[in-house]
């Protein structure tokens, strides 16, 4: 299974985001998977790639080749492939097709937005591929807090919460990405009209 990796390229995190993540792409290896990535080489993204990369695993980085012209962000340099798009967008596309699952680790604007896009094709039925969030020291707490406000409020139907996994627990996280979903949802299920 390819899993797409979403989180911070930002490297002023505290430490044990970083350690956490590693494991995480550690544990992508031991579990027969491989990685699709932003292709960055720091913060959580490069966190992800140095645990792949050390047990021996597959990476795929697709990162826009403004970055490297304007000094944004540097690659991860032991990257098996790296895909160079024009655009943000058709990076999305080519994470989004090349992705068996998604896997968010924290993050700013840049893996929310990655995340609400990937969960508002999956409302719509355009993939039915496991997404989960790995909520490290609660990070996402106020995130599941402002969904279970938009159900409340019925902005969002309930059963969306089907559509995701959330948890603090790595393990779980695997078992939930690893276990085929049958639910056969319709938009009609998940879209208020």
């Amino acid at each position: 299974m390819r899993i797409c990796v979403f989180g911070a390229a930002s490297s002023k995190i505290d430490q044990e985001y970083k350690d956490k993540v590693e494991v995480l792409g550690k544990m992508i290896v031991e579990r027969g998977h491989s990685l699709v990535f932003g292709g960055g080489g720091s913060g959580l993204m490069g966190a992800v790639a140095e645990g792949v990369d050390k047990a021996g695993g597959d990476i795929l980085g697709v990162m826009p080749r403004f970055f490297k012209e304007e000094d944004i962000e540097d690659v991860f340099p032991n990257c098996d492939t790296i895909i160079e798009p024009e655009t943000m967008r058709e990076r999305k596309q080519i994470m989004d097709d090349n992705a068996d699952a998604f896997l968010i680790v924290p993050g700013g604007i840049g893996t929310l937005e990655e995340f609400f896009e990937i969960l508002t094709s999956k409302q719509l039925c355009r993939h039915n591929k496991p997404i989960a969030i790995y909520n490290i020291r609660g990070y996402y707490n106020d995130l599941k807090n402002m969904l279970a406000t938009a159900i409340e409020k019925g902005f969002v139907r309930a059963d969306c919460w089907k559509l995701l996994f959330i948890s603090e627990d790595v393990n779980e996280i695997f078992n939930y990405i690893e276990t085929p979903d049958n639910n056969n949802f319709t938009v009609q299920d998940l879209k208020n009209k």
